[in-house]
């Protein structure tokens, strides 16, 4: 009873603080290894870069185009279901957290989501084009999100925005 115990803990993930800067390994599928890094207000960039093996110099990412910013659950962190794995500087375009949008299928109204402050203002369908919207992930469904991203598949999770923007969904 005692070994089985045992290894039980060598399999389980160690809980993590959410440190911000922190870089988060996330395996897709046993297959490869995205990066993402933690940012404030529970938001973290996912960076479009994928590795066979996992990285050894995180320095890469500094130049590594931005594949989206998402919320996620902050247990995805804490109960270290991401790995921290480094640390590095936030880039300068990220010290203000991108606008997100909200929709209301029942009034057919969107708002404007600032990130950096929880304002919501009124907007327009056109003024939000283009963005993600607000919502909070969980890791399961960033990784589907992630893994059809790079099999050029729309993504289930995405099925609404694809719907009032047909133009984002991937052909």
């Amino acid at each position: 009873m005692r070994q089985k115990e045992e290894k039980n803990l060598e399999n389980k993930p160690k809980r993590q603080k959410i440190t911000i800067g922190s870089v988060l390994e996330i395996p897709i599928d046993g297959k490869y290894y995205v990066y993402a890094q933690i940012l404030p207000h529970s938001e973290c960039v996912f960076f479009n870069f994928k590795s066979k093996s996992p990285l050894v110099d995180y320095r890469v990412l500094n130049d590594t185009p931005i594949l989206f910013v998402l919320g996620v659950y902050n247990y995805v962190i804490t109960k270290g279901l991401w790995k921290k794995v480094g640390k590095l500087p936030i880039r300068e375009e990220l010290n203000t957290l991108p606008l997100a949008y909200m929709y209301d299928r029942f009034t057919n109204k969107f708002c404007l989501y600032n990130n950096n402050t929880g304002e919501i203002t009124p907007s327009t369908k056109e003024a939000v084009r283009g963005l993600e919207r607000a919502a909070v992930w969980g890791e399961n469904h960033v990784v589907d999100r992630i893994r059809d991203y790079y099999n050029g598949v729309p993504c289930i999770w995405l099925k609404e925005h694809y719907e009032l923007f047909p133009e984002s969904m991937p052909r």
